[in-house]
């Protein structure tokens, strides 16, 4: 019992119920925890409603339900059983509104919850570390009853709730990767300088080329494939700006006095930031509405014909909802949630910004104690204070319940009479806005120790 929770078994902690003497003296009991773990088994929480998510807009699951005897309204009968399950909700864009809305739900109640919890010694923090089985159980039990919501207004609602939640979300995720290219670039210059030097900066600038490369890549993609000689002026604005403004804050991370002001930052940082902002340009224009100005991805790879007159497209409800740009966001959203749940970084504007302690993470001393009974138990490391905000951490995963709603459904807004969903141009602007706010935030984290050199930011 005592390495159940460093283990992540959230089954095994079911029966630990902390008020009895062996539960006292075990890891599933809030007194001794690490804090790592608990960000870990929130964001398992999530990457399991995520999968659950997936599992049910998956092209021809609600035939498949029907096909269950008894089940689905209008699917196959038993006789002297009613069928009462409507399957049109528990599959689809209404079911991922639904899972996403329940499990922002359980986030943000945590997000309120936990407000200003100080350490360990703050009775609330039990119940951020420990009671895993009853928290999955209320997580289960708000989306049964997320499940129970009518149509009605419910959908377009939240639709906007998810754009609004998914803009702050991209800009966490963009200094997510900010402080991961600090961290990479940090660790890798260290190894150089105690090492081979040769070898870890031709490593660095490797990787410096081809996230450039890439991105100017996508640039001309773009230009070739979502821009048109008389049209799609919009793409062509958006293409043109993001390309400039990558070049500045490329140019402005090499300047002497930012490198003065902050040795660390570089090149590496920027290409990383520049490629990630190419892909929020390709996401925004992938919702544009005027299919000759966004071409599907079939049609990029086979041409179709004839070309789809401009206008709403609208989106049935038996849609193919798989394409590039959402496999990509799910792989970067994957990441970052994985990334923030284990970081620990020396970056003290990022710590700021993501409401963290400097280089508060695990070690070899904090990492495990061993008893003496040979048990290896997880151990309290925020005695004297929080390594992070537990209500930011579940803020963050609140925008990011938003956030995987909006991806897995192509940010495609319900039709007025509900049953179909059509692109919309508030999400082409909701994203390339998020790029310009995102690299607005990056080029200040670079400037603003330079113009503002009496502030300690370092």
């Amino acid at each position: 019992m005592g390495a159940c929770l460093a283990l992540g078994s959230l089954a095994s902690c079911a029966s630990c119920l902390c008020g009895s003497a062996s539960c006292l003296l075990s890891s599933c009991c809030p007194s001794t925890y690490n804090s790592t773990i608990s960000r870990l088994a929130f964001s398992f929480l999530l990457l399991l409603g995520t999968l659950v998510s997936i599992v049910m807009i998956l092209p021809g699951m609600e035939e498949h339900l029907k096909k269950i005897p008894g089940f689905c309204v209008g699917g196959s009968s038993i006789p002297g059983i009613q069928n009462k399950v409507n399957c049109d909700i528990i599959v689809g864009y209404k079911s991922v509104y639904r899972m996403c809305f329940a499990m922002a739900c359980f986030f943000f109640l945590f997000s309120i919850i936990m407000i200003r919890v100080r350490s360990s010694k703050d009775p609330r923090a039990s119940l951020q570390n420990g009671f895993w089985f009853f928290k999955f159980l209320a997580l289960v039990g708000i989306t049964v009853g997320a499940f129970f919501i009518p149509d009605g207004t419910f959908n377009t609602v939240w639709y906007y709730f998810g754009m609004l939640g998914s803009f702050i979300f991209i800009l966490i995720q963009l200094v997510l990767l900010v402080d991961f290219a600090h961290s990479w670039n940090q660790s890798w210059v260290e190894k150089a300088e105690n090492g081979n030097t040769k070898c870890w900066f031709a490593a660095l600038l490797s990787f410096t080329i081809i996230y450039y490369a890439l991105a100017f890549t996508a640039v001309v993609l773009f230009y070739v494939f979502y821009t048109q000689p008389d049209d799609c002026t919009e793409h062509k604005v958006f293409i043109s700006l993001n390309l400039i403004f990558c070049i500045i804050v490329s140019i402005v991370s090499i300047l002497p006095k930012v490198q003065e002001a902050q040795p660390s930052s570089g090149l590496l940082q920027a290409s990383l930031i520049s490629i990630y902002t190419m892909y929020i340009t390709w996401s925004a224009m992938s919702n544009n509405p005027n299919r000759q100005c966004n071409p599907s991805l079939l049609s990029l790879v086979q041409p179709i014909s004839p070309t789809p007159a401009p206008g709403p497209t609208p989106a049935p409800g038996n849609v193919q909802w798989w394409d590039a740009q959402g496999i990509v966001g799910l792989t970067i959203f994957l990441f970052c949630t994985l990334y923030a749940s284990i970081r620990s970084s020396n970056n003290a504007q990022v710590n700021k910004l993501m409401q963290t302690e400097e280089g508060q993470g695990l070690t070899a001393s904090d990492e495990a104690a061993t008893g003496e009974d040979g048990v290896r138990r997880a151990v309290d490391n925020e005695e004297e204070g929080v390594t992070y905000s537990y209500s930011f951490f579940h803020f963050s995963l609140f925008l990011a319940s938003l956030y995987i709603m909006m991806t897995l459904t192509n940010w495609y807004k319900p039709d007025t009479d509900y049953e179909t969903m059509q692109t919309a141009m508030p999400a082409v602007w909701v994203k390339i806005g998020s790029s310009w706010f995102g690299l607005a935030i990056y080029l200040w984290t670079l400037v603003a120790p330079v113009i503002f050199p009496d502030r300690d930011f370092s």
